[in-house]
């Protein structure tokens, strides 16, 4: 029987620690800041540095152990797993960069980081699961708060590898492999399940806005201090006021449960579910892919006629369907869109495979961007590219926060479909792709920076999707499953397609570095293209799944189905 087992206390505390596990999740994002030096100080060419950064993405996205793990243990093992992996994939890592270790393989250093940044599919997967769970009824809210607070780690990492490790490659995977371990050992207590919010708190809302509020302040001071930074050479003692007010922004997510400690609400109410979170006997039959017949009629009763089922297996089939027949036994049918899904009963239904290939498009597609990130500011004749990854991880979290915030509000006023807001970004994205091969003065932030506000609303929009369509109680494994479209992307598009384009560009310069708009063109060119296709998917999938929209949603509020319960840990 799987309990709650985090008592009354309010949700708010796991929510606020998630802040700090989401910015230690966002680990890979760190790719362009070491991989120009992985490229020199080891001798790789692109295709080389290419195949290392889809490791990066495989690794960062291969969540269904994780998701297969958060039903069975408590977060703080799934935290523990992650700050393992994170430890010895970033130390390797080091020992090959710091040249502690030399001549260590190739294929040693792609595993390597694989296993590094699969510690960020066992945090995210901890802090997510968790908190959507703890707040049923804000999903997109919560997803966006979450998924923002990823994106915005690439500029926060880029602000402590500026100041604090002195544009250091080497420091910043001594860091990494240190650091982050360290942080989710402090946040183990903090994230764990909690009595669900049941929407009857009347400060509920406000406090989401509080954290909204705080996030936004925070995207805008790390891009302001960033370029300040880089402009203007601010000498050491500013630079490191920035950083701490920095941290102290990242804090003020804690705020909520210091206040709810020290000013109780009197109006504050926790709606204790008394539904069972747990598979019982009856709910592993319900659950089940096999066809099971219910008694709705006790023995005694006068419909009884038919036998005394109940006490002897001896029913011919003949029985069962006239007992059928006579409303004696129900069929029990198979969840509906919306109900709770097993991960095999998603996987036969074509709304999973059109979300997956949607993803697979937006996703996978952005990601070859940001791992590239770094060559095509350098192609274009630019050699800092810290403004780039800021400037992308800011619009990133930018779209993550406004797609879960937009996409809520609309689906509770009108029951429009989240994917709506996903084939808008990839009608965007092919525009932006457009601007990118273009390569004309002044696009370079311009493209950057719309490229991260769709890839952040994909990301945020995607994962109440997932909840809605298939349900909370096996949500770890399916949306961790979605993620998979990411990496698939990341091989195709990046490791097959931009790194072979750009190293036989190079070649043609007769140089390990290629400069000049023809490097990546013909990769942006065929991003838009496939983006297209990707925009008439997530038309069709919009267009099947509104009817699940209406009736999750009709009145405006959230109706949880049926089936759904609310789970919490073992």
């Amino acid at each position: 029987m799987v309990g709650l087992k985090g008592g009354t206390r309010p949700p708010w505390v796991g929510l606020g620690a998630a802040v700090w596990v989401q910015i230690a999740a966002g680990n890979g994002y760190n790719f362009p800041l070491y991989s120009h030096s992985l490229k020199s100080v080891l001798g790789y060419n692109q295709h080389q540095l290419t195949m290392l950064g889809v490791a990066n993405d495989i690794g960062e996205s291969m969540g269904i152990l994780p998701g297969l793990a958060c039903n069975k243990f408590p977060p703080w093992v799934i935290l523990l797993i992650g700050a393992f992996a994170c430890f010895l994939g970033y130390g390797v890592l080091w020992l090959a960069l710091s040249r502690t270790v030399l001549s260590l393989p190739y294929w040693l250093l792609w595993v390597a980081l694989c296993m590094a940044t699969n510690s960020s599919a066992w945090f995210t997967t901890a802090v997510l699961v968790t908190n959507m769970r703890n707040f049923p009824l804000s999903r997109g809210t919560v997803a966006g708060i979450i998924k923002g607070y990823a994106g915005l780690s690439a500029a926060v990492y880029t602000q402590i590898y500026s100041v604090l490790l002195q544009n250091s490659s080497a420091k910043l995977l001594l860091f990494l492999a240190l650091g982050i371990p360290t942080l989710c050992l402090v946040m183990m207590y903090f994230v764990r399940p909690c009595t669900p919010a049941s929407g009857d708190d009347s400060s509920e809302q406000s406090h989401f806005l509080f954290i909204q509020a705080a996030s936004i302040v925070l995207g805008i001071y790390v891009l302001t201090t960033t370029i300040l930074d880089d402009v203007l050479s601010l000498n050491t003692p500013v630079s490191y006021t920035f950083l701490v007010v920095m941290v102290l922004l990242l804090m003020a997510p804690l705020a909520i449960p210091i206040k709810m400690t020290f000013y109780p609400s009197n109006h504050s109410k926790s709606a204790i579910l008394s539904q069972p979170v747990g598979p019982t006997k009856s709910s592993d039959r319900e659950n089940s892919n096999v066809d099971v017949m219910e008694p709705l009629l006790k023995p005694s009763s006068s419909a009884a006629n038919l036998g005394s089922f109940h006490e002897s297996d001896g029913m011919t089939e003949v029985d069962m369907l006239l007992a059928e027949g006579e409303g004696a036994i129900r069929k029990k049918r198979r969840p509906r869109r919306g109900d709770d899904f097993k991960f095999t009963e998603a996987l036969i239904k074509a709304d999973f495979w059109l979300l997956f290939l949607v993803s697979f498009v937006g996703v996978g597609s952005g990601i070859t961007v940001l791992n590239n990130l770094a060559q095509i500011g350098i192609a274009q004749y630019m050699n800092d590219t810290k403004i780039l990854l800021s400037l992308f991880s800011f619009c990133s979290f930018a779209g993550r926060l406004g797609g879960g915030v937009v996409s809520e509000y609309f689906v509770r006023l009108k029951a429009i479909p989240r994917t709506l807001w996903i084939t808008i970004a990839q009608v965007i994205m092919v525009m932006t792709y457009i601007l990118f091969a273009s390569a004309l003065d002044g696009t370079l932030y311009a493209a950057t920076s719309l490229l991260g506000i769709c890839y952040g609303i994909q990301v945020a929009i995607i994962i109440p999707t997932v909840s809605e369509l298939f349900g909370l109680k096996h949500f770890g494994i399916i949306s961790n499953f979605m993620a998979l479209g990411n990496p698939i992307g990341a091989y195709l598009f990046s490791g097959l397609l931009a790194g072979y384009l750009y190293d036989n560009e190079a070649a043609k310069q007769h140089s390990a570095t290629c400069l000049g708009p023809s490097c990546f063109r013909l990769t942006f060119l065929l991003l838009a293209g496939v983006c297209c296709v990707g925009s008439v998917l997530s038309i069709v999938l919009t267009w099947r799944i509104k009817p699940v929209y209406q009736m999750l949603y009709a009145g405006g509020s959230f109706r949880l189905p049926q089936s759904s319960n609310h789970y919490g840990t073992k």
